[in-house]
Parts: structure tokens; C-alpha cells; sequence
């Protein structure tokens, strides 16, 4: 049976009302990394503590700390937030199972509607930390890579942490999608694959100091990358 005009009418409002708070609330926030990775991620896990790191880092550098809100890697990058003082932010989503907010979250926001979250994801963050996941890290993952690739979004770092993981979806993407013309070889530029929290640091220390150099800037010609603030114009 066909909706109601009325209510569909409806839907657009609780849509923008969804905008409204997402923007309104992260329009201040500064510097941000929304980090993305799996909810299934167990505490005890070498990954979750990573994050943990990964997130307490962040804080140390004044800059906030972006996730999906849930548990696993997302608790994990919050908690490292929130234990060191810095801002943890949960973009949290109501779903049937997995998603409950973690406790570590000085700015929780929550969403229905998944393509508002993704917006929030992306328009205020200066860069992105992919740890393992599943269906959701993967999608929100080759979402954010055709936003950079179509210069939809400024071009920012984009690093994906654990080698063992992600090196066959790399390889797939070198062996199948660029063989068959698929992809361009400067696409791959938007692909950085490291085991090194340090490593990550660095980049995102480098561009945050100079942003008209980011890691993927060699994905464009050169001269026409400008300057990124904390806010993509999406």
C-alpha cells in the first residue's frame, strides 16, 4: 500500500531536523578524524586496544575523535578519547542489534537515518582511520573514496590500519579494477595501508600543520587541491 503524501511530506522534515542537529552540534568542534571499524571488535582484542591508543593520541593532539558511537573498534577509539580529556564523539545509529552507545562519548548525537550520519562523518572530519571491519566499515569506506575521488569532498588522509586485513581487497583492487580500466593508477593514491599507528600520526600531523599537501593529494594535478578547513563543503 502506498505511503501517505502527508507522511512522506513528514519524512523530509525529520530528515532535516536530523541535519540540523548533526551541523549544529559539530559546527564548533575544530579538527576532527572519524575513525571507522568493526562493533564486533572484543576489549580484549590487540585491534581494540589499538584504537584505544590510536584515540587517546588524538586527544593529546587536540583533536576530536570521531565514530559510529557503538561498540568494538568505535568504543575503543571514543575510550581513548574520553580517558585522555579530549572530544569523543558518537554519531550513533538506531538499528535492531550490535548498535548500543558506548559510555565514552562527550558529544553523543543520534541518528535514524544512515545517509544523514554519513554526511556528519565526513563534513567535519581533517582526516580517516579505517581499522577492520565488516559490510558497514566497508561501506562507509568505498562511499568516502568516490567522494575523494570525484572531488566531492576535499582531498584529506584516508589510511586504512592493518595490512594482513585490507592487502587482498588492495590487491584485488590493483589486479582486477585497474587491470580492466576500471580505476585510474592515480586512484590508488587514495589507497594507504599501514601496521604503524605512528605512521598514521605522522600524516595526520603533517597535514594538519600544511593542508594543501595531504597524503592523496597525488590522486589530482598539481596547484589544484586547496587549502582544507575542518569542514567539507558537502
Amino acid at each position: 500500500m502506498p505511503t501517505p503524501l502527508a507522511d512522506e511530506s513528514w519524512r523530509v522534515f525529520r530528515i532535516m531536523a536530523e541535519f540540523v542537529e548533526g551541523f549544529g552540534t559539530l559546527a564548533t568542534i575544530g579538527p576532527a578524524v572519524t575513525v571507522f571499524g568493526s562493533a564486533r571488535t572484543k576489549p580484549d582484542e590487540m585491534l581494540y586496544q589499538a584504537a584505544e591508543d590510536f584515540g587517546r593520541a588524538l586527544a593529546k593532539r587536540k583533536l576530536a575523535t570521531i565514530t559510529g558511537g557503538g561498540p568494538g573498534i568505535m568504543e575503543a577509539a571514543n575510550k581513548g578519547a574520553y580517558e585522555a580529556g579530549g572530544v569523543s564523539i558518537g554519531l550513533n545509529i538506531e538499528l535492531p542489534h550490535e548498535q548500543k552507545p558506548n559510555p565514552f562519548q562527550t558529544i553523543p548525537i543520534g541518528f535514524r537515518y544512515f545517509y544523514v550520519r554519513k554526511v556528519c562523518f565526513v563534513k567535519y572530519a581533517t582526516a580517516f582511520v579505517i581499522f577492520p571491519g565488516g559490510f558497514g566499515t566497508i561501506d562507509e569506506t568505498f562511499e568516502l573514496l568516490t567522494l575523494i575521488q570525484t572531488r566531492k569532498v576535499e582531498a584529506v588522509p584516508l589510511i586504512f590500519y592493518g595490512k594482513k586485513f585490507w592487502q587482498g581487497l588492495f590487491d584485488w583492487i590493483r589486479t582486477e579494477m585497474l587491470d580492466d580500466r576500471y580505476i585510474s593508477v592515480a586512484d590508488l593514491d587514495l589507497l594507504k595501508v599501514t601496521d604503524s599507528l605512528e605512521e598514521i600520526l605522522a600524516i595526520i600531523d603533517s597535514f594538519v600543520a600544511d593542508p594543501a599537501t595531504p597524503m592523496t593529494a597525488a590522486a589530482d594535478p598539481p596547484g589544484t587541491i586547496p587549502p582544507a578547513s575542518h569542514t567539507q563543503t558537502i
